[in-house]
């Protein structure tokens, strides 16, 4: 166990979790309340909450906007002319974006949107790297009540194609070029493939990434507009729409394991409370922080801790445009040594790509201004919290906040607090307000130290609203799972974990890939992390197959690290790493030593992409994978 530094409790907000959780759970109404009290409303709510099974509703009646919180309340402060962003492009090209500066930009946007006809309620089409633009996109779609709908960059034609039928967007914002790395990649000849059928598209914004010229812009019923061109004529003075609480935000994709992929719908007033209260009280937020999240608005950690979440809190974030290891693996300590980052988000997959390269080359950079670490997107081995902890931490050794939750939850779920004792590996405890078990298939406490179905048992304010144009499908997935006749609110996440004697979490992994070996539970995440203990292995992730005796058999997949190559005696090596650290039930049946692994771009490992085609299954939905 790590026990944080005496400075770290005395700065902290909330210095004894265990008090404040109490009070959270005995009084869940008054404590998101008065949280939502330290917002701007244009109207109060005549009611905090309400449960109509299977739908939370929370600041029922209140009206708001998140905008109205991120930016307008900043300007009538000195704090807008403080940095609200920072960009940084791949060559170290730099853009500042003060609050009142970042406001003109966003009110020149949101009045252009209003010029091609976009108003309150319609769905707008984000298909862009991570660059200012995309940023503003967000916020002026927020600022006049349209929905903004983000598409990862990197996704497919298909997979922009399907997001913009289901969303039924009106518009699409693109850009023509963007670099990734040492390649160019073309995104508006992608766009102008995947809305050649679209019956809603009517109009293009294309933002000029890369300067070239763009042929071809010719669509039937379709303009195109250049982003310089169409906002250098637009006012700088925009009104911020008053929404309803639980009017829709925002719809961001998520995967599934068949079909389409599950439009999420998060709405204005409880997804501003939740991501207000965890941002404030995870990342301990003070008035000079900096947060560098490397996450990509794309997915659910770019709009919750990237955007929304600092906005709301009169913070800077600080975004960089490409990966860390390009043009040389030293990149992002070369970014928190210039521009002093005190917080710093990230996701496992990539620290762990980042130990390969050894010790040595963080150790050139200065990292002092890091006060808190983050682990985001999946559960986080031992040995990765450790290295993060030793050499990006250094000497200040500051806390990890290693936070479990997703996509449909919008704000942090389980989640350590920098006052909290900390175990690498574990997301400590739920957040305030929210009561979180670990049960079997009838809904049963399965008690300490065994796996089962993680369950949240109370609701928050920033929970999904709804499955966009699918409330069956919502239903079914997260209130139908676990039996369930009083319709109380029991969600269910999907992920199996345990729970220590301290009541600290463990996160296992999805369900599906939870491996039952001769009747043991087995999650891939803790045979991965017994094979990631070994020195000389980077990545691994593990499957179960069919066995006519076992039931299931073990195959895991290896990524090695630089100066190690694949033989029989490493297979054996790593096989007796896993029988000493877990048990011979969890003995390898097959391991194969692999260059890449499938992930999506918030760094999941896709096992059940590795399983369908080790079995000559249907893979299913791909379309947030990386490559």
């Amino acid at each position: 166990m790590f026990f944080p530094k005496p400075d770290i409790i005395e700065d902290a907000y909330i210095k004894n979790y265990e008090e404040v959780y109490k009070y959270s759970i005995n009084n869940p109404e008054d404590f998101w309340s008065n949280i939502a009290k330290e917002l701007l409303w244009f109207k109060p709510w005549k009611k905090t909450f309400q449960w109509q099974y299977p739908y939370a509703r929370w600041f029922i009646d209140g009206e708001t906007n998140i905008i109205y919180n991120c930016l307008d309340r900043w300007l009538k402060t000195d704090k807008k002319n403080k940095l609200a962003l920072v960009w940084i492009g791949q060559n170290l090209e730099v853009k500042k974006y003060t609050y009142q500066k970042l406001n003109e930009e966003i009110c020149r946007f949101a009045n252009a949107l209003k010029s091609l006809g976009i108003k309150k309620g319609d769905r707008v089409t984000i298909y862009l790297p991570k660059i200012p633009e995309q940023i503003i996109s967000m916020l002026a779609c927020a600022k006049i009540g349209a929905i903004h709908s983000v598409v990862y960059s990197g996704f497919s034609v298909e997979a922009l194609k399907t997001r913009i039928e289901d969303a039924q967007a009106k518009i699409v914002i693109t850009t023509n070029s963007y670099p990734y790395k040492d390649k160019i990649i073309n995104s508006l000849e992608k766009t102008i493939e995947a809305i050649k059928q679209s019956s809603t598209i009517r109009n293009v914004i294309i933002v000029k990434r890369v300067n070239e010229k763009n042929n071809n812009l010719n669509l039937t019923n379709v303009k195109f507009y250049y982003w310089d061109e169409l906002t250098i004529k637009q006012d700088i003075i925009c009104s911020t729409e008053i929404m309803n609480a639980n009017d829709p935000l925002f719809i961001l994709y998520t995967s599934g394991t068949t079909g389409k992929p599950k439009g999420v719908v998060h709405g204005h007033g409880g997804y501003m409370v939740g991501v207000y209260a965890t941002s404030k009280f995870v990342f301990d937020l003070k008035e000079n922080d900096i947060l560098f999240s490397t996450a990509d608005p794309g997915w659910i950690t770019g709009h919750s801790y990237m955007t929304y979440g600092p906005l709301l809190n009169g913070i800077t974030t600080l975004i960089y445009e490409s990966v860390p290891d390009y043009p040389h693996p030293g990149r992002w300590w070369e970014i928190i040594e210039k521009f002093k980052p005190t917080i710093f988000y990230t996701t496992p997959t990539a620290i762990r790509a980042l130990m390969k390269y050894g010790e040595e080359i963080p150790s050139k950079y200065d990292l002092s201004s890091l006060k808190i670490l983050g682990s985001v997107g999946e559960p986080i081995n031992p040995s990765a919290w450790i290295w993060f902890y030793k050499n990006i931490g250094r000497e200040k050794n500051p806390p990890i906040m290693d936070t479990w939750w997703q996509t449909e939850t919008g704000m942090h779920i389980l989640t350590p607090l920098p006052s909290a004792p900390l175990k690498p590996g574990s997301c400590f405890k739920p957040f305030f307000g929210i009561m979180a078990d670990v049960v079997d298939e009838k809904g049963k406490s399965v008690g300490k130290n065994k796996e089962g179905y993680l369950i949240l048992k109370t609701p928050w304010p920033s929970i999904l609203l709804d499955l966009w144009q699918n409330p069956q499908k919502y239903k079914e997935t997260y209130f139908e799972k676990i039996k369930n006749k009083t319709k109380k609110f029991i969600y269910f996440t999907g992920d199996s974990a345990k729970i220590d004697d301290d009541g600290y979490f463990w996160i296992i992994g999805r369900n599906d890939d939870v491996i039952k070996v001769s009747g043991h539970r087995l999650g891939s995440a803790e045979i991965e992390s017994a094979l990631i203990a070994n020195q000389k292995v980077a990545e691994a992730a593990v499957i179960g197959k069919p066995h006519e005796i076992k039931g299931e058999s073990i195959k895991a997949f290896i990524i090695l690290k630089h100066g190690f190559k694949p033989s029989e005696e490493l297979k054996k090596e790593l096989n007796l790493n896993v029988r000493m650290l877990i048990g011979p039930i969890a003995s390898i049946d097959e391991i194969e030593f692999v260059e890449k692994l499938p992930k999506t771009r918030s760094g999941k490992i896709m096992r059940r992409v590795l399983k369908a085609q080790e079995l000559g299954l249907p893979v299913g939905d791909i379309s947030t994978l990386e490559d």
